[in-house]
């Protein structure tokens, strides 16, 4: 299976288990993996053989900008649940970071890494 991965998409969103994360809003970044076959695209050289990671960036920003769910893990979900519904993608990988957790003397990050595919 082919993939095309889409890496450092960032987004400003309001997830978050503490009341002021879903108020104030964080910094969120998200890397994909998807699963597909380019085997068409690559001989037609015809963007409507392929998946336009264009939209893809923009759904997952759209999503990130608009939901307020209390848990990263739910977040990450809800993007490859969306990603999914492409008929073209069979799999994704959805690495989701929280680059500046509100978590006193931790100066890391949180990252969240789940796969689904449509047979699961």
């Amino acid at each position: 299976m082919d993939c095309i991965q889409l890496t450092g998409i960032r987004c400003y969103g309001y997830t978050g288990y503490l009341p002021e994360e879903q108020v104030l809003g964080q910094r969120f970044e998200v890397d994909l993996i998807l699963w597909l076959d380019l085997a068409v695209a690559g001989k037609s050289d015809v963007i409507e053989d392929t998946l336009d990671y264009r939209s893809v960036i923009s759904t997952v920003q759209q999503l990130v900008q608009t939901s307020k769910f209390a848990l990263v893990e739910r977040l990450a979900t809800a993007i490859a649940e969306l990603i999914l519904e492409s008929d073209k993608v069979a799999q994704v990988q959805v690495r989701l970071s929280k680059p500046a957790a509100p978590i006193p003397d931790f100066s890391g990050k949180i990252t969240i890494e789940i796969t689904r595919s449509k047979h699961s």
